[in-house]
Order: C-alpha cells, then sequence, then structure tokens
C-alpha cells in the first residue's frame, strides 16, 4: 500500500512538473510573440514617421545649408558646411521679431476671446431654457459651411467703415467667437447633468459665478483643447492679415515669411530658414498640449 501511494505521488508530481512546464513554454511562446507583434508595430511606426516628417527634416537641412550647395546638380540632404547665415539673414532682411510679436499678441487674444465668449454660449445653450435656443444653436451650427473666402469681402468693406484697417482691433475682433468652440463647449457641457445647475441655483449661485467657479475648474481638458486648436489656426492665418495689414508694424509673422522671397536663389534658403523659426512655437505648442487636446476632443462624446 505504501509503495503504491508513493508511486502514485511520484505519477502525480511529475505530472504536475510536466504541466507547469508546459505552461511555462507557453508563457515563453505567447511572451515572445508579443514582443514580435510590438517591435513590428514600432518598426512601422517609425518608418511612417520618418515619411511623414521627412520635408520637415529637409527644411531644416536646407536651412542650415548654403545657397551655392542647394542649387546644385547633385542630391544634397545634408549641408556639406552648415552655417547659420540663412537665420541672421532672415533677421535683417525683414522684422520677423516684431512679426513674431504681432502673431503673439494676436492668437493670444484670439485665444483667450474665443475661450470666454464660446463658453458663455455654450452655457446657454446647454443650461438655460428660452424660446427659439434650438433653432439659434442649428443657425450657429450652419455657419460652418460657409467658407471664410464668401465673407471676407464683406467682413473687410466693415472693418474699413470702422478705420480699423491696418491695426490690432481688425486682426483680433473679427475672430474672438467660433461655431466650432461654441459646440466643443456644449458638448461638453452636455455630458453634466441639469441638476447640478439647479442645485446651484437654489443654493443663490449667479450663473456668472456657476461658469467660473464650477464649470471652468470642471472643463480644464476643453479649454486646453480649445486653446490648442485656436492657437494654431490664429498663428497660421495668412489671408486676412495680408488683406487689412499694410505696415510692418502690424504684419504677422505669415505674412512676413512671404516677404523673404526674392527673384535671386539666395531667398529659398532664408525663406525656408524664417519658416523653420515660426514653425517652432506651433509645434511646441502642440506637442505640449496634444493630451489635452485628445482629451478634450473626446471627453464630451459619451455621456455619463
Amino acid at each position: 500500500m505504501n509503495q503504491t501511494a508513493a508511486a502514485e505521488n511520484t505519477v502525480m508530481k511529475k505530472s504536475r512538473e510536466e504541466i507547469m512546464q508546459l505552461q511555462r513554454e507557453a508563457n515563453a511562446k505567447a511572451l515572445a510573440k508579443r514582443r514580435l507583434e510590438k517591435g513590428l508595430l514600432i518598426g512601422c511606426n517609425l518608418i511612417m514617421a520618418v515619411f511623414i516628417l521627412l520635408p520637415l527634416l529637409y527644411a531644416v537641412s536646407v536651412a542650415f545649408m548654403p545657397s551655392s550647395e542647394l542649387f546644385t546638380t547633385e542630391i544634397n540632404l545634408l549641408p556639406s558646411n552648415p552655417t547659420l547665415e540663412n537665420f541672421t539673414q532672415a533677421l535683417v532682411k525683414v522684422p520677423l521679431a516684431r512679426f513674431v510679436c504681432n502673431s503673439f499678441l494676436v492668437a493670444g487674444c484670439i485665444t483667450i476671446g474665443q475661450i470666454i465668449s464660446c463658453s458663455l454660449a455654450a452655457f446657454s445653450f446647454s443650461f438655460l431654457d428660452f424660446k427659439g435656443k434650438e433653432v439659434i444653436f442649428m443657425l450657429v451650427m450652419a455657419t460652418m459651411m460657409i467658407p471664410g473666402e464668401a465673407t471676407i469681402i464683406s467682413n473687410y468693406l466693415t472693418v474699413s467703415r470702422l478705420g480699423w484697417l491696418d491695426s490690432y482691433h481688425v486682426l483680433i475682433i473679427p475672430y474672438l467667437t467660433s461655431a466650432m468652440g461654441i459646440f466643443l463647449f456644449r458638448q461638453f457641457y452636455m455630458s453634466f447633468p441639469i441638476s447640478l445647475f439647479e442645485s446651484a441655483k437654489i443654493d443663490g449661485c449667479s450663473n456668472l459665478r456657476f461658469i467660473f467657479t464650477i464649470l471652468i475648474p470642471l472643463t480644464k481638458s476643453a479649454i486646453g483643447a480649445m486653446a490648442v486648436y485656436t492657437f494654431i489656426n490664429a498663428w497660421n492665418m495668412y489671408m486676412w492679415p495680408l488683406l487689412v495689414t499694410g505696415s510692418n508694424e502690424m504684419r504677422t509673422v505669415q505674412i512676413g515669411i512671404g516677404m523673404l522671397d526674392s527673384v535671386d536663389s539666395q531667398s529659398i534658403t532664408l525663406m525656408i530658414a524664417g519658416v523653420v523659426m515660426i514653425i517652432v512655437p506651433s509645434i511646441s505648442i502642440f506637442i505640449v498640449g496634444q493630451k489635452q487636446l485628445i482629451r478634450g476632443m473626446f471627453s464630451g462624446a459619451v455621456k455619463g
């Protein structure tokens, strides 16, 4: 009996060891498969990233390249004699620093203005009950289908009659609100229960106090997304500043880059150097705020 029990225990022990060994082998194969899949995915992403960023990387290379190296029969992807002359000449040829300051001021004011105005309008469409609310919201959304080129002449005639040409007013005031911002904030506010607003009203909280003390702290992701989106769009404006400004004191940086272009071959490298300089702020803001942008765009999509 003892020998039979010992033999059974030995068989069971070997069976458990075999099972554990098989489990370890299966786990090792699964881990190797996951690592291989992850490595292939990372490799594909790196290849796509290099392919997508190739124009930008080549622009950076051209910015450090003398014009004599650019206009040759050979393919020069990297500068043989890197130089900072293009950057210094770009800053000397046009008042690029002034243009950058103007763009920062205009883009910053537009961003702050749109956050305030769009949040107030979205609060009205989300929490207040008034006659024709849905119709007005539909009209606001309908303005998104009208291209800016269709209204640019009428807007120009309006600001011209007001005497705003070649001033900060004409660059900032027409863009202090947007239908996209109202829609973004409204969708985010719709995820909040109406009882939150009703409870605040019962406690004697005014509408403005409710917005600035309750809603805004709860909508940081939407504000971050709106700020990044608005700032980049305002920074990249070209047609409207070109139309309404005429002096170097009021021009923005996108107009200043066009002023670097001339008939000589050196202007190509100068213009590329200027583009590299002015693209740094927008890329930096996008990199810093990309998580907020993605979170804000999707946070209001699911209610509850």
